[in-house]
């Protein structure tokens, strides 16, 4: 017997046309270890060659499918492996080239941005590290569509405070290198904690080395389709029944993703990754976890319930998805980023949601400090501690965490920054001032917690 009947092919289609369901993204994640070589120049044209020759088809195949099937497809990205695995076998290369050749690759196939400027440092830094890492700023101001993400901690491994001190001060540098054009390059960068290596959503996308030679992600998304669902219950209804309902919703979301995936890998002879069932908000009015979250009966989404009602929501989201995919990864599960989420935007506006009350819902989110807009004068120490912080929170928990914050150069607390398109607009939130500098000045290692030793 079918898993879906026609009850449900019917409600997946009205969520389609009017709930703002969508497929965030069809993700090509590209090896780039065949393209290492000592000459920078061949290096470069290595890459150039293989992105383009990959993913020659790929926006016009997912294109296809969306037409056919008539299933918004938002993104067609790709993701790479980290380009400082590239740069230890070439120690005169400059990283910014390596950069403006995967911005070039990816305007060349059309899509929307590439991932995977990158270093993986959470134990320490490999041969081309550092030098990636320094030349983050330049190389985001630089470029259009890259986008950068470097790992500093895990649970097996600990804190690289090193890094973590670095990044505070990188993250500031690329600020400031696009001031004139919102801060956008710290919208690109992402700090993670036990970063996934399938990650098919920006900024943090890049291709772990663990993964085939070339694969396919695709993720879903559907906010607005599991607040619509929740609208629907009594509101004296038990939470079972709410958790329930989320599972059922996300089932079907996540089919809907399974079938894009299968559909692409097909065509483009390819093989299909992961699902990564994460209900990524857009600012559209209602297409939001927020709104979710007070659909449950918050009043304001940051209002004490928030933790409990997110953790609900986060838990549900997997428990439907993994009945639907054998294949799930990446992320997986509520995002919450402020600028990216109307409801959030609302909430932050007034005053019901803080830092702090973000940075509790982490821990239990499918990822972190997400599309914050700092002050513009927030020093590159406090910074660090927040990643700090947050790193923590997924060390411990054994789960992934990240920040992705935007220091607003010259604008202080109150004001709004304004993104445009999916990155939406944000308030700039107020950060604690006092110095956590000698702290974050000590460096060395945060050690890995006792829950690292499972073996």
């Amino acid at each position: 017997m079918s898993m879906i009947n026609t009850n449900d092919i019917l409600e997946t289609i009205h969520m389609l046309t009017d709930e703002s369901l969508d497929v965030r993204t069809v993700t090509m994640g590209i090896s780039l270890l065949d393209c290492i070589s000592p000459d920078p120049a061949r290096a470069c044209e290595n890459i150039y060659h293989k992105i383009t020759s990959r993913a020659a088809r790929l926006v016009e195949t997912v294109e296809c499918i969306s037409a056919e099937y008539g299933i918004p497809i938002v993104n067609k990205r790709i993701s790479v492996t980290p380009v400082a695995m590239l740069l230890g076998a070439a120690p005169g290369a400059d990283p910014v080239a390596y950069a403006r050749t995967l911005d070039a690759a990816a305007k060349a196939v059309g899509v929307n941005f590439i991932g995977g400027f990158g270093a993986l440092v959470h134990k320490g830094f490999g041969p081309g590290d550092e030098r990636l890492l320094q030349a983050i700023p330049e190389a985001l101001a630089a470029t259009d569509v890259v986008c950068s993400s470097v790992n500093i901690g895990s649970t097996k491994s600990g804190i690289n405070m090193d890094a973590v001190a670095q990044m505070g001060r990188i993250v500031r540098a690329t600020a400031e290198g696009t001031a004139h054009n919102q801060c956008m390059g710290a919208a690109k960068l992402v700090v993670f904690c036990n970063a996934p290596e399938d990650n098919p959503f920006m900024a943090g996308a890049f291709h772990g080395p663990g993964e085939p030679d070339c694969e396919l992600h695709v993720g879903v998304s559907g906010p607005g389709a599991v607040r619509a669902a929740l609208a629907g219950l009594p509101k004296d209804a038990p939470l079972d029944e709410v958790a329930e309902l989320v599972k059922r919703t996300a089932f079907k979301i996540t089919r809907l993703g399974q079938l894009v995936a299968r559909l692409a890998s097909q065509r483009l002879g390819v093989p299909a990754g992961i699902i990564d069932l994460s209900l990524a908000p857009t600012p559209a009015v209602g297409d939001s976890v927020a709104n979710i979250l007070e659909e449950m009966g918050l009043e304001s989404c940051g209002c004490c319930g928030t933790t409990a009602a997110l953790a609900l929501l986060n838990d549900a989201v997997k428990k439907g998805g993994v009945m639907a995919s054998n294949h799930v990864g990446g992320l997986s599960g509520a995002f919450i980023p402020v600028s990216e989420d109307d409801g959030m935007i609302c909430a932050a506006q007034r005053g019901s949601l803080t830092l702090e009350k973000l940075e509790a819902m982490t821990a239990v989110c499918s990822v972190g400090i997400d599309m914050v807009v700092l002050p513009g004068d927030t020093p590159a120490e406090v910074i660090s501690a927040l990643i700090a912080d947050e790193a923590a929170i997924g060390m411990v928990n054994g789960k992934t965490t990240a920040v992705r914050v935007i220091p607003a150069i010259g604008r202080a607390a109150g004001e709004m920054l304004d993104f445009g398109g999916l990155l939406g607009r944000a308030p700039i939130m107020p950060i604690s001032r006092y110095s956590p500098a000698v702290f974050v000045g000590r460096g060395g290692r945060i050690p890995a917690p006792m829950q690292a030793l499972k073996n």
